[in-house]
């Protein structure tokens, strides 16, 4: 499991518009990244979420990033695997 800090154990130092935390790993059963706890379509579709769409995403993620906390903690049957979805040495699209 990384070491890295998560958006759940930053708290107010999560940026305002934007939760990306610059680790960029997804879990590979539920497509959560690791960092902020968004997937793929998410992170894409940010800057085009409405307000209300955005907060209610936001107040998911720390449960989200709880969750995948925990499952990583706890041996899998397939191994977890866990993966970097993102084109090598290109950053996140909304950092």
């Amino acid at each position: 499991m990384s070491t890295a800090m998560f958006a759940a154990d930053r708290g107010k130092a999560v940026k305002k518009d934007n939760p990306c935390i610059s680790v960029c790993e997804f879990d590979g059963r539920t497509g959560w990244c690791l960092g902020c706890g968004r997937t793929i379509p998410e992170i894409w579709e940010w800057r085009k979420l409405t307000p209300y769409r955005r907060t209610a995403l936001l107040r998911e993620l720390p449960r989200r990033v709880k969750q995948v906390r925990m499952e990583g903690q706890q041996p899998s049957p397939k191994g977890g695997k866990r993966r970097n979805l993102l084109p090598a040495g290109s950053s996140s699209p909304t950092a």
